[in-house]
């Protein structure tokens, strides 16, 4: 057998065993999934830190808070098309459950037509709209034009970050999270060589930080397709083949659509925080973006065990074993809750060194530590909420998580923000916001798991999802 045979049959092996979530140990399973999402994440979010890292230590201040305004906006642009990737991984997971090949294969195909279109309207959005919603979001005029500068750029390369997003959810959907570690890992050690290279070296200031962003992206993007043309599954992607079945895309969208605009809202109402923050100036806007890129290793690993759940939760529902998917929910929460307090206990001690990495001004370090004092004790009840939501994602039922995470996570905080904010004089006043947020998405999620019709016998994947 030659080496071309070998890589095929080994590649086809590995996939196999890593899509088998419907048997065996459930601990195993979620946590050998989980896994290499939470180390890609934090790889994607480790190369995010050096931006900022690099940034702020050879451009200064002002550069930081530029990078930092602009975090919340690029949530935004991307937040419908991360909707979009979940609604894919759930219908392709259900496809792989039924043993529906055909399915499979015109699900693959239909979201990545999706995600192609999507990709090409955000880069040209985030382009054309940087300006006027930063401004609208009180950006100082000091820094308005790095903001702008960074966020232009990294919109032109937005289209490569959505394909890849949802290649990666169409591997993940089929149990093969490894994969998407290994692209990540490949893009952050070439973001972080052209972070130093035109940042440090060329003096090219956030427009050398968006261009490496830009181009690690384009690396991930290649890698994961490259793959999913190469790979001898079911999800193997055949180019010519990439077009919208309408049926298909109606279930992706039906499934994904809730999360998307979830995940706009609350990205909208993240800039409205933002906005609260950016009333404090640049040292504040410094600050609180040196520790949003601390707050993503807690954030990350906890939208990894959902994502985990919501495929596992999937792939079972689809195969009729409904037992399994109630234990699956309480064992991913049991991990969420024990990764985020003693990461938080962590974070807690070394608080100082951590935010000092970014910016050596005693104004800029003091912000940060005063923002971690507020998020680290409560990431755990963040935790719970997720594990519950995705597990009801995975079930097809996308809605009511939807309704539940806008409640809480945005209409909540625009009231704070419209009717608390004005009787604080610090930032404090923003900070606790977070916590009092995921506390009652917590409470709201636990009574719906608890008293909802979510669970029930799915119908035939040909009627409908």
């Amino acid at each position: 057998m030659n080496t071309a045979a070998l890589k095929r049959k080994a590649c086809k092996n590995e996939d196999r065993s890593a899509a088998l979530m419907t048997e065996g140990s459930i601990f195993k399973s979620i946590l050998l999934f989980s896994v290499p999402l939470i180390l890609g994440n934090l790889l994607q979010q480790m190369y995010n830190a050096v931006d900022s890292i690099i940034v702020g230590n050879y451009v200064g201040q002002d550069a930081l808070a530029a990078v930092g305004s602009s975090t919340s906006l690029i949530y935004l642009l991307i937040a419908f098309s991360q909707g979009a990737a979940v609604g894919a991984g759930v219908v392709v997971s259900l496809h792989l459950g039924a043993k529906d090949k055909k399915g499979v294969h015109t699900s693959v195909h239909t979201a990545l037509a999706i995600s192609v279109i999507l990709g090409l309207i955000l880069t040209v959005g985030g382009i054309l709209f940087s300006r006027p919603l930063l401004v609208w979001m009180n950006t100082p005029p000091e820094i308005l034009q790095e903001s702008v500068t960074y966020l232009q750029l990294y919109s032109g390369g937005m289209v490569f970050n959505v394909v890849y997003n949802m290649a990666a959810g169409i591997m993940n959907a089929a149990g093969n999270s490894k994969r998407s570690l290994r692209y990540l890992a490949a893009a952050s050690i070439v973001n972080v060589v052209l972070d130093l290279l035109l940042i440090a070296g060329f003096q090219m200031g956030v427009a050398g930080a968006a261009i490496a962003t830009n181009i690690s992206q384009v690396v991930s993007c290649v890698l994961a397709m490259l793959f999913l043309m190469g790979v001898p599954e079911a999800y193997r992607v055949k180019w010519k083949e990439i077009r919208m079945e309408k049926k298909e895309a109606l279930r992706i969208i039906k499934i994904g659509l809730p999360t998307g605009f979830q995940n706009m809202v609350i990205s909208l109402s993240n800039m409205l925080v933002q906005s609260s923050v950016n009333a404090f100036g640049p040292a504040a806007m410094a600050g609180f973006g040196a520790y949003m890129k601390i707050d993503g290793f807690n954030i990350l690993p906890i939208t990894s065990f959902s994502m985990a759940v919501t495929t596992f939760t999937g792939q079972n529902y689809g195969a009729g074993k409904f037992d399994r998917v109630k234990k699956g929910m309480v064992v991913t929460m049991m991990m969420g809750i024990i990764y985020t307090l003693a990461l938080g206990a962590l974070l807690l001690t070394f608080s100082e060194p951590a935010i000092r990495l970014f910016n050596q001004d005693a104004d800029v370090i003091a912000i940060g530590m005063t923002a971690m004092r507020y998020f680290c004790p409560f990431y755990w009840t963040l935790s719970i909420m997720h594990a519950l939501a995705g597990t009801v994602r995975g079930t097809g039922k996308s809605v009511p998580p939807m309704v539940i995470l806008i409640l809480s996570l945005c209409v909540f905080r625009m009231g704070w923000v419209a009717f608390v904010m004005p009787y604080f004089s610090t930032i404090d006043g923003v900070f606790v916001l977070y916590p009092a947020s995921w506390i009652l998405g917590m409470i709201l999620m636990a009574l719906y798991t608890w008293k909802g019709k979510w669970f029930s016998v799915p119908e035939k994947m040909n009627g409908g999802i």
